[in-house]
């Protein structure tokens, strides 16, 4: 276990993943500064309950995301604009309210990687529904990255694909506390089928469908 800055906000984190943020209250100017003095991540977890600012300490859910600050835009009055970057997922175990940010003890809550060969299956399986995605985006003038840069691996392609869905936080932080790599891999393929069906439904998505067989998700695919 370590001890961790908690900066609980409206949004999920995932490892590898950039986050833009706007510093503007006191405690988290503060909290922020000695991050950067100490060179030292803060953690971003989904508030469960509560406001994200202006208000009482709200409560974070369990798991969350460290961040490494990787650009400071400093501000007037100590305000902040700062760019960051997801590292490892960690689990809550003790929160301390003695600062006028949350901190606590936490624990590193690393993917389980179950069945790697498994997992390389279901990220194949995965990967056309993205690109599939990725396509949508781009056809409402969204900027996002190309298809082609597109992770290699199981996990850090995982990540991409939880973060680019345009779902609910609550159901991004579902996502985020998934134990097992296969288990995370096979529910956003889920995801995405459901999300691109309803997209064709309501007539976002151009074209006739390509393919008819939902084993063939290399290349031509079923929207079914």
């Amino acid at each position: 276990m370590f001890e961790l800055p908690i900066f609980p906000l409206n949004t999920v984190l995932f490892p590898g993943m950039p986050l833009a943020l706007h510093i503007f209250e006191d405690r988290y100017k503060l909290m922020i500064g000695k991050c950067l003095h100490e060179r030292r991540p803060f953690g971003v977890v989904l508030i469960r309950q509560g406001v994200e600012a202006l208000g009482p300490l709200p409560e974070p859910n369990t798991v969350g995301c460290t961040a490494f600050i990787s650009q400071v835009e400093r501000l007037q009055q100590g305000r902040m604009n700062i760019d960051v970057i997801g590292q490892r997922r960690f689990r809550i175990v003790s929160l301390e309210a003695d600062l006028p940010y949350l901190h606590g003890q936490v624990e590193h809550y690393p993917l389980l990687e179950d069945d790697p060969p498994a997992q390389e299956t279901l990220a194949n399986r995965l990967r056309p529904w993205v690109v599939r995605y990725l396509d949508h985006l781009s056809r409402l003038g969204e900027e996002t990255l190309q298809a082609e840069h597109l992770p290699e691996e199981p996990a850090p392609l995982a990540y991409v694909a939880a973060t680019l869905l345009q779902i609910s936080a609550a159901q991004k932080q579902e996502l985020l506390s998934i134990e097992k790599g296969t288990t995370l891999l096979a529910e956003l393929r889920v995801i995405y089928r459901s999300e691109l069906a309803i997209l064709k439904a309501i007539g976002q998505l151009p074209g006739p469908e390509m393919g008819s067989d939902p084993n063939r998700d290399q290349g031509s695919f079923s929207l079914n």
